[in-house]
């Protein structure tokens, strides 16, 4: 048996071991605390890292916030911009934003969207500056004044022929154009019910002619226009050829708005009783020409459209007529006149008759007055 120390003997049992355990512990302890030190440095590193790459992704995202949207005052210089039909707000901003009109897309729709006016802007061109607030862009495209287009109106009972000369007279378009367009239909969009003759379908009315407009899209929306008209007062396909024809003669032929439908009328009972129309106005069409008297040999001219030559219509619309004369030609008056003379020209006095007789009364007062203003 060993010998043991006095300090050995201390406490009762050996202290060597616990030291050694004391001091293993310690080095434990040591480690586990450098590894918390190098997790928690990877950690912020790893969020370091994150928040980098989101700022680098953010930061275009917020210097675009600080970005401005839009150009102040007036703008300067000048540029035509033209809008399309059907185009939304968004839409307009694009076409404002390519032309460099405003700064953004965004700035003209804050703009617009904010203003209950926005929805009345009208397609066409537009002389616009260079630079401008969103506000006055789009106060520019609300302004009639700034919208480039000439407006022509085309009379009620204008004939084709004469289209040509009154549209190249207030528009751009030069005369031969029309005249081109007018002898190509088949471009004019015309309907299959008019045979390829252009008379009668192109629409009385105002419209507006943008710089850019060409005859035949001119011509196109006249004919459109026409077939609106007809839709809208119930005619059918199958009949408005018809109806054009019979509002011609009565745009021809009535000067009053009033006695339209008792002219349609006065057509169709002629026409069911077996009688020629024997209408004055289809003679001067046939001959190319406008006046009131008509001689015994000018009734007698072989045309398809001189309705005292053939019976029924005549072979197609003698002019173009307005929306009251197709209203009346699809809805004549009620009542039983064969008959009816325009007495005073000057004024568009007209009276009605049933007989031959009451016809030879009003006759006599016609031919009154055309003695009395020879040379009309």
């Amino acid at each position: 048996m060993n010998e043991l120390t006095l300090s050995e003997m201390v406490g009762g049992a050996p202290q060597g071991p616990r030291r050694r355990s004391r001091r293993s512990s310690e080095r434990r302890l040591k480690r586990r605390r450098r590894r918390t030190w190098v997790l928690v440095l990877i950690a912020l590193l790893v969020l370091g890292g994150a928040a980098g790459a989101a700022w680098a992704g953010l930061r275009p995202l917020i210097a675009s916030l600080n970005q401005p949207t839009d150009y102040t005052g007036p703008g300067s210089g000048s540029i035509q911009v033209k809008i399309p039909d059907g185009a939304t707000g968004t839409a307009i901003g694009q076409v404002l934003q390519a032309d460099g009109v405003v700064l953004s897309v965004k700035g003209f729709v804050d703009v617009y969207s904010n203003d209950p006016r926005g929805g009345s802007i009208q397609p066409g061109t537009y002389a616009m500056k260079l630079r401008m607030s969103s506000a006055a862009a789009l106060a520019a495209l609300l302004n009639d004044a700034d919208r480039l287009l000439t407006r022509v109106t085309l009379p009620e009972g204008t004939r084709a022929a004469d289209v040509p000369a009154l549209v190249a007279a207030k528009t751009k378009i030069p005369i031969a154009q029309l005249q081109a367009a007018l002898a190509s239909p088949s471009a004019l969009g015309l309907p299959p019910q008019a045979r390829g003759i252009v008379e009668g379908w192109l629409f009385p009315a105002t419209y507006d002619v943008p710089p850019d407009m060409s005859a035949a899209d001119l011509l196109h929306q006249m004919v459109a226009r026409t077939s609106t008209e007809l839709e809208q007062a119930g005619v059918s396909t199958a009949d408005s050829e018809d109806v054009l024809i019979k509002a011609s003669l009565v745009q021809a032929e009535a000067k009053l708005p009033q006695d339209f439908p008792k002219v349609a009328r006065v057509f169709d009972n002629r026409l069911a009783a077996g009688m020629k129309l024997q209408l004055d106005t289809t003679v001067h069409y046939a001959l190319n020409r406008f006046s009131v008297a008509t001689t015994i040999k000018d009734t007698q001219v072989k045309s398809p459209y001189n309705t005292y030559y053939v019976f029924g219509l005549p072979a197609g619309p003698i002019d173009n007529p307005g929306r009251a004369a197709i209203e009346a030609a699809q809805s004549p008056a009620p009542g039983p006149w064969l008959y009816f003379v325009a007495v005073n020209p000057d004024t568009g006095e007209t009276k009605y008759a049933i007989t031959a007789a009451q016809f030879a009364v009003i006759k006599g007062e016609y031919d009154a007055w055309a003695k009395a203003h020879p040379g009309k």
